[in-house]
Formats: C-alpha cells, structure tokens, sequence
C-alpha cells in the first residue's frame, strides 16, 4: 500500500493519497480544489487516481472531488446520511456511489469501511482501511474527517453559526456524543488520520501533530474523558471560535456541486490607469496583498489589505464578499499562489492582478501604528475610541478598560462612530493592521494602530 498525505497550511486541512502498488489503482480522500500536486505525487509512484471521497459536505474550503470526476473521470464516494438537506445534487453525469453506515467498496486490495459518525454536520462519515493487499484481515487506521482530531472533535454549531440553522448546536453536539462513545470502542492501535489540524475553525483545541491513535485520544482527548452526556454537550458547545463568515457560502458550494476551473489566465494589469478605472468600476473590490508594514503608508482608496500568509485565506472568507469582483494586488511571483489560495475557498471572480509599482501615481491613504506607550497616551484623548478586534476567548481573558470589542471579522458592516480617532488593537499587531485598511477603506479618516498588540501592553505595564 502507498500512503502519503497533503496539508494545505492555508486552511490547516488535510488530504490523503492511498494507492494499491499491486493493481495501480489509488484514492484521493477529502481532495483541496488544487489538486495538482496530489496527481504528480501518484503519477510518481506508478498509480491511477481512480477515485475520491469527502468525509462530509466542507464548509471550510472547495472540495476537489467534484472537479476530479469532471476533469479526470474518477469515481466519487459520497455520503448518503442525513435528510434531505445534506445530499449532494451535482452527480448528473459523473460517476458516483452512495455510501452509508456499513458501506464498503475497495481501491485495488485496499479495503474501506464506512462508519456514519454525524455530529460536525449530519452527512458527516468516517473510513476504516484495511489492507488487504499487505496481508491484513483487520483496519490499521481510520479517516476521521471532520468528526476526531488530534487533542479535539469536531465543532457541532457551525451550522446554527455560519449558515442560520437553527437548533442544529444542541442536536449536533448530542449526535457527537453518540458518535464519540462509538468511536471509543474500536482499538487503541488504530491510526487517526484527521481532516484538520491546529488552525483550523472546524474545532476549538486542535493539536499541531498531524496524526493519532485511537488509544492515545481516549487518554488524552479532552472529548473522550468526559462520561455524562449533559456535560459533554456544554464543553463542546463552550468556547468555539467565531464562525467564519464565508462556511454557509462553502457548504452551498459543495452541496450543489463548485464550478469546474478552467485554465484559463487571469488578466494583468499594465498600467496605472487601468488600475485606477477599474478600482472605481461598480462592484469591484481591490484586495491589497503585501505585507502590512509596506502597505500602511500606501494604501490604494477604498483597497483593504490582507497580507499573503498563512491566515490569508481566513480572513479572505471573512472580510471578501461572493458578489465582489477582484482586483488583486500582489507581487508577480506570487499572483498564482495567491489566486489559488482564493479559489480554495471559492472566490473564483479574480478579474485582474496588479503589481504594486502600479500604485505610484495613484491617490493612496494610510494609517498610523504607533508604539505601546504612544497608543497609551492616545488613549486619554476624549476625542479616541478604542477598538478591540480579537475573538472573544482573547476578549474573555483580558482586555483594556477603555475597549470597544468589534471583531476584526465583522468591521466592514459593524456601526462606528464617525467623528473619533480610532485606536485599533488585536493580540499582536497583524490583525490591528489588517482592520486599520478595513476603517480606511470606509471612510474613516484618523486610524491609528498598536504595534505588538495587547501581548506588548501586558508585557510593558505588567512590570511596572
């Protein structure tokens, strides 16, 4: 058997190739829409993908599998659980089989076992491998998705959250109760081999090592330690990150099937001019992507910048509408990463690409960032309005007195007053920045921002 897996550091997700070395056939489980790299590394080892499978209907990213079948003429295995609210409608045409609890098909002599674990989302399933091929006659691992992660579980109220489905919390944390206790009777040395790792949104505690065992979560998962069902249901629903804004417009994506890529080159921009008639074009919204300590001080009118790194894609999906036209900024050696970590999460509408010399000449804004101590004085000022942008865990465990918490991931629509300078904080200046191009880009004119965040203030004034 061969085994290799795929992390897009962006989202923090994980992708498994598994092939049969003796038959050449192979299986791509929960496929990113960029999946390019993935059919080089069988093409490398003598294998055909020949198939793919999502262990649920991905609310944080494009999944690939509609566009292998089209593109590549694999077979897809989709869940079939849930209602009718949780089926896939884009299988006209392709080949697909349905899967439900105790389904099983094969890949070459490479066994999979399917397992309805619901409880992330209603649909949601997990796979036992076998290898048959090596000589076993029992599972060595399973595919946990979105259900068990290294250290966590997967998050139930995503739904209620990001998409307004109402009561699913309460009913999904209950299901992932049932599917734990489950799921704490296979054996201890079965591999886990999850969806996500830490950084992602799907959970709250996710740990950084890329797989488990079975047995090392039921000793040190905080999910699988707890034996009432009541408690249980309020740890899980305690303390969850925000939901990402951009989860309901990813469900309906690969619900109803994402739209094929095609190769086909996004325009560049070549001149100043362009840039400036097509940023003032209706429905066009300019995203700045070089980093915040060269961007500050040359900000394009209206632009906001995200800095390309690894949050990127994140707060893309929290900040960039759907019914938005791109105009990218960004370095050229850089544009195509940039439009593929985009079209990850579905923002296909990338019109054109400018390179940042393009802004010489061009009417451009900035904003301040100031030391801890100068944001300090600022403060005392009864014309400055402190603004707070982290989650509210970070909020939970300490803040400034003087603080307003506005969610860095809501600023675009959060109601501000216009007549204040804005001091804006996060935990470490990154997300400070980023929202101090949001407050430009509407208008307001007096935005200042702390270098090194809150960590900075408690380091400089704990010692005093």
């Amino acid at each position: 058997m061969f085994f290799k897996s795929f992390t897009d550091e962006n989202l923090a997700q994980n992708a498994y190739l598994i092939g049969c070395q003796r038959t050449g056939e192979s299986i791509i489980i929960d496929a990113p829409r960029e999946f390019d790299h993935i059919l080089r590394a069988a093409e490398k080892e003598g294998l055909r993908v020949t198939a793919a499978a999502d262990t649920h209907i991905h609310a944080d990213y494009v999944s690939g599998a509609r566009q292998l079948a089209v593109q590549h003429g694999v077979k897809l295995y989709l869940s079939d659980e849930g209602d009718e609210n949780w089926k896939y409608t884009y299988t006209d045409g392709i080949a697909v089989e349905f899967v439900t609890e105790g389904s099983k098909f094969s890949i070459g002599n490479i066994d999979f076992e399917v397992w309805h674990t619901p409880g992330h989302t209603p649909e949601s399933i997990s796979f036992l491998l076998t290898d048959r091929g090596g000589g076993a006659t029992d599972p060595m691992g399973i595919f946990t998705g979105d259900f068990v992660f290294v250290g966590d579980v997967g998050r139930p109220d995503l739904l209620e959250k990001a998409a307004g489905i109402g009561g699913t919390a309460d009913s999904g944390a209950r299901d992932m109760y049932k599917s734990v206790q489950r799921f704490k009777e296979l054996p201890d040395h079965l591999v886990v081999w999850p969806g996500h790792g830490a950084g992602s949104a799907c959970g709250k505690s996710l740990g950084a090592v890329p797989i488990s065992t079975v047995g090392y979560e039921k000793k040190f998962n905080w999910a699988l330690q707890i034996t009432d069902e009541e408690t249980f249901i309020t740890e899980l629903l305690k303390d969850q990150p925000e939901a990402p804004v951009y989860f309901a417009e990813m469900k309906k994506q690969n619900k109803v099937g994402p739209a094929i890529l095609r190769d086909e080159k996004v325009r560049v921009l070549t001149s100043s001019e362009e840039l400036a008639k097509m940023a003032a074009e209706d429905g066009v919204f300019v995203l700045d992507t070089r980093p915040a300590t060269i961007a500050d001080k040359g900000l394009l009118k209206g632009s906001i910048n995200i800095p390309f790194n690894k949050s990127f894609a994140n707060w893309a999906g929290w900040l960039v509408r759907y019914d938005e036209k791109l105009v990218v900024i960004a370095e050229e050696n850089e544009q195509e990463d940039v439009q593929k970590a985009l079209q990850s999460i579905g923002f296909d509408a990338i019109i054109a690409f400018a390179d940042p010399a393009l802004l010489k000449g061009l009417e451009t804004e900035s904003y301040d960032t100031l030391s801890v101590q100068n944001f300090v004085e600022e403060m005392k000022d009864e014309d400055a309005f402190v603004i707070d942008v982290r989650n509210d865990g970070e909020w939970n465990d300490g803040h400034l007195e003087e603080a307003h918490h506005n969610f860095l991931g809501k600023l675009r629509t959060t109601e501000l007053p216009e007549d204040k300078t804005l001091l804006v904080h996060c935990q470490s200046g990154a997300r400070s920045a980023i929202a101090s191009s949001v407050l430009k880009a509407r208008g307001f004119n007096n935005v200042k921002h702390m270098a090194g965040g809150y960590s900075a203030y408690t380091a400089t004034y704990s010692k005093k």
